[in-house]
This record gives structure tokens, sequence and C-alpha cells, in this order.
């Protein structure tokens, strides 16, 4: 199993970064991605821009165990984490989650288990920019709810060795 963990300032394009995790390897028989996108709302407010902060090699290293996490539970070919720092606009793409898989069960799980855990547990600040100022942005309920669902969640899928 291998992992890609990118933190980048440089744009994304979640697209061209799909191919090479499984051209090549007749072994993947599924690729279950999430792209995350800038909006231009929250919790009914209008944001004009986001900027992301992190901590260098600390962000790196949650991602890193997050996806070592994911590939303990489900038996995984790849997975690549993408994540955009600096400021962003609406519709800019901020975060690419991808994974491949002989079957897509524990693809998609896998895939959901990552989003959940990143927005969570990885290390970023958000601050938005409104047209009433700046605001730091907090993790949801909703997000903190949908982490720990997998505390007692556990894989289906058997293992491949």
């Amino acid at each position: 199993m291998s992992a890609d963990i990118r933190v980048q300032l440089a744009p994304l394009d979640p697209l061209a970064e799909l191919p090479s995790l499984w051209q090549g390897q007749p072994q993947v028989g599924a690729l279950v991605t999430f792209i995350g996108l800038m909006r231009d709302f929250n919790e009914g407010h209008q944001i004009h821009a986001l900027t992301l902060e992190h901590y260098p090699g600390m962000t790196e290293k949650a991602l890193g165990d997050i996806a070592a996490e994911a590939a303990r539970r489900w038996p995984l070919e790849a997975i690549r984490i993408i994540h955009r720092v600096g400021t962003l606009e609406p519709q800019d793409p901020i975060v690419l989650v991808a994974v491949t898989a002989s079957h897509r069960g524990p693809a998609f799980r896998a895939c959901e288990f990552l989003i959940d855990y990143l927005k969570t547990r990885a290390p970023f600040w958000k601050k938005e920019i409104t047209p009433a100022g700046e605001k730091w942005v907090e993790v949801r309920d909703t997000d903190t709810l949908a982490t720990a669902r997998w505390a007692t969640a556990v894989s289906t899928a058997p293992r491949r060795n």
C-alpha cells in the first residue's frame, strides 16, 4: 500500500492527480475520490475567501497517521491526500482524498473515513473572509459525530496478504 500526502500552496488539479493511481496497476478495481471545494457561504453568511494555515511537518505527519489507520482497517492499494493552504476563493479545490482498492466497498469506506478524520484531526486552521470581517472556523458538531462513528466501526473486508 502506498500513501502520497501533500500540503501545498499551489493550485490543485484533482483530475490530473487520478490516472497515476491506477495506471499500470491491474489489481486496482476501484478508485473512490472526494474533492472538497471552497463554497461562498457558511452557516448562513457569505464568504469572499478562505485562508488555510497549517504547521509544516506536523500537518503532514497527522495526515500520514490518518492514512496509516485507514490502511490498517481496509485492504487498500493506494491513498492520496492533497490539501491546499493559503488563500482560496469560492470554487477552488481545497482537498483531494483518493483511495484505490481491489474492490469498491473498502475504497468507499476508507475514503469516507479519511475525510471524516481529516476534518476533525488534521491540524489546519481556517479563517473566513466575509463582508462583516474575518472569522476563525471551529470544528462542526456534525463533523465530530461523523468521526466518532468510526471508533466502533470495523472492516468487514478480508485483508489481502
